[in-house]
């Protein structure tokens, strides 16, 4: 390239405002994020129309911050780059809306990305030497999808959730047992001072479709399994519950990973999405991987949850290859990989 290229990400597909500014595809100069988890914690889970309101307020602001941080100016900028589905409808609408705008006033070009592609291009952030063709496991509250990633923007779907995503499976198994909102963390910190052989719950395989999952039997083991404690008065150790819970979580979401990179041919496997932060994950994919001769890579947790430096790095991608979209573009909640 003849010169740097720079992409202002924005993302608000859920709870998070955020901005970013990108060089190149894998130098993040700045990563602004206004979380709204906090407020959301009083309803124990995210309220749609609570989240478009608190974008709206908070989007000039990260988009101003990220750009003084990364010290350049929006006539420095090649693309804007925006989250245009899935997610919450009205809150992808506050991205998309203000990504329009600022490419129309500055005239520069608008890039539609889709938000599971930026939870994998987070893995290019850290993982400089990785490239494509890699098999990559997203994990977040709304997909557990195992993918090949056979170029820049191009997914083969291997393997999906038949029900619930593993995240989903998480928050609601958190609130069962107490811990509120947000589930994933809290089960996580909380598995660390339990036993994860202390209880069996159950390892689903979906008949028909080796690499498919289903949560939805685990969660509902979990809440007979309190009903049956509550029935019968006896104790329930929550901490041992937590970590039974998602030590089957990890059991299925390894074991599948790992036989689909050995049938498939991969050396290389990515985690990516918000669950990829989860130290259990973490643990036994490293532990599976170190055993059979994988090379693993994940994001750090900053870039597992939802911000725009993974939408930049995707944008930068989609626009090296000429991707461009119009003052038409939409929100799109139920946006499917691959898709345009």
């Amino acid at each position: 390239m003849d010169k740097d290229i720079l992409i202002l990400g924005i993302e608000s597909s859920c709870d998070e405002t955020a901005a970013s500014v990108v060089r190149n595809g894998r130098e993040v100069l700045s990563n602004v994020i206004s979380s709204q988890i906090e407020l959301h914690k009083l309803y124990g889970g995210v309220v749609p129309e609570i989240a478009s309101r608190k974008h709206i307020e908070k989007i000039n602001q990260v988009v101003e911050e990220a750009l003084e941080e990364a010290k350049v100016t929006l006539e420095e900028i090649d693309a804007i780059a925006v989250t245009y589905g899935p997610g919450l409808v009205g809150a992808l609408l506050v991205g998309v809306a203000a990504a329009k705008a600022i490419a129309y006033a500055a005239k520069k070009p608008l890039v539609g990305v889709h938000h599971i592609e930026g939870h994998v291009s987070a893995n290019f952030i850290e993982h400089k030497e990785l490239e494509p063709p890699f098999l990559c496991l997203i994990v977040s509250g709304g997909h557990t999808h195992l993918v090949v990633v056979k170029d820049y923007g191009e997914y083969e779907i291997i393997g999906r959730t038949r029900d619930d995503a593993a995240g989903e499976a998480f928050d609601k198994v958190a609130r069962a047992i107490g811990l509120g909102y947000p589930g994933g963390p809290k089960i996580d910190k909380l598995s660390k001072e339990g036993n994860s052989k202390a209880i069996t719950f159950p390892r689903a395989k979906v008949g028909d479709s080796e690499y498919d999952f289903s949560f939805s039997g685990l969660k509902s083991a979990v809440l007979n399994y309190l009903n049956s404690c509550t029935m019968k008065e006896e104790a329930v150790c929550v901490a041992d519950v937590a970590a039974s819970f998602q030590a089957s979580v990890v059991d299925v979401l390894v074991s599948h990973t790992i036989a689909a990179a050995k049938e498939f041919g991969f050396s290389t496997v990515a985690l990516a999405g918000g669950v990829a932060s989860n130290s259990g994950l973490r643990e036994g994919m490293e532990k599976a991987c170190q055993e059979n001769g994988l090379r693993l890579c994940y994001p750090s947790p900053i870039f597992c949850t939802d911000n725009g430096a993974m939408i930049g790095v995707a944008g930068y991608y989609e626009y090296m290859k000429g991707t461009r979209h119009g003052w038409d573009l939409n929100a799109v909640p139920n946006l499917k990989l691959g898709e345009r």
